[in-house]
């Protein structure tokens, strides 16, 4: 019997070198795997190489890494919620590859599936396939970095001919996920919104390390309900149920703004 059990955050990431290329799951401040990040940012692991859909916020999910100046390099689809990453891109601290969402999904889930490349629509007569997006700047206002040109080539699926640009797979060091229920052999299943990128993140990571709010033993999890494989999953630890989770904005309404004395607006 195979078990994949870790005894704590710290032990299931405690290998996680310098320089380190990580792909992380969540989506905004959902599903992020922020029991795996902040043991990350305790051992003191810098110059990281990250992939995910975004960065969190100024002192949430990755945006701690980030504070702590431990990112080299971020390739994300949104970027906007997070003042010090803009911060450091604009003064040349860090790197940015700047990817269409679906085009990142896509990229993780290629590498995970050992497909090297893929051609897409998206992107065709933009910088994305014509090159020059800002991927770092020198600190004065010039562009020290630029995205390269792409590979394009017409295809006609279907009969009709369009432009596809080429895209390569992301594959990944590690992985860190967070799922709401697994079983001792890895296998996964995610809660909402959490199932945006956390399966896709795992399946790009040459080792995934998952944290799961509750860890049960195998066969317990109904085989229909599991959403990623044991078979991607390399390491796993029990965060609890009660692991903080935060939401970017809270939304209420005017009535319910004044029954909890909350400023109109706020």
């Amino acid at each position: 019997m195979i078990d994949k059990t870790s005894p704590s955050a710290a032990a299931a990431v405690a290998d996680i070198p310098d320089g380190a290329s990580l792909a992380v799951g969540g989506f905004g401040l959902s599903g992020n795997p922020i029991a795996l990040i902040t043991a990350l940012l305790e051992q003191g692991t810098r110059d990281l190489s990250i992939v995910s859909n975004n960065c969190g916020v100024d002192d949430w999910g990755l945006g701690v890494l980030l504070n702590a100046k431990r990112i080299r390099k971020m390739t994300s689809s949104y970027v906007g919620e997070n003042k010090e990453f803009e911060r450091q891109f604009l003064s040349g601290e860090l790197e940015l590859e700047l990817t269409p969402q679906g085009t990142l999904a896509e990229k993780m889930r290629a590498g995970g599936a050992g497909i090297a490349a893929f051609y897409t629509q998206t992107g065709v007569g933009t910088q994305v396939a014509e090159g020059g997006l800002p991927r770092k700047y020198d600190g004065q206002g010039g562009i020290a970095v630029a995205s390269p040109e792409k590979d394009v080539r017409r295809f006609a699926p279907g009969g009709v001919h369009n432009d596809y640009v080429l895209e390569e797979a992301i594959v990944t060091d590690f992985a860190l996920v967070h799922a709401v229920r697994g079983d001792t052999h890895g296998n996964l299943v995610f809660a909402k919104s959490a199932r945006n990128f956390n399966p896709l993140a795992a399946m790009a990571g040459k080792i995934c390390i998952a944290q799961v709010e509750e860890l049960v033993a195998p066969g317990d999890l109904d085989p229909d309900h599991i959403h990623l494989p044991g078979v991607y999953v390399h390491r796993i630890v029990e965060v609890g149920p009660d692991i903080e989770k935060r939401i970017e904005r809270r939304t209420v309404t005017v009535a319910d703004a004044l029954s909890h004395d909350i400023p109109e607006g706020a």
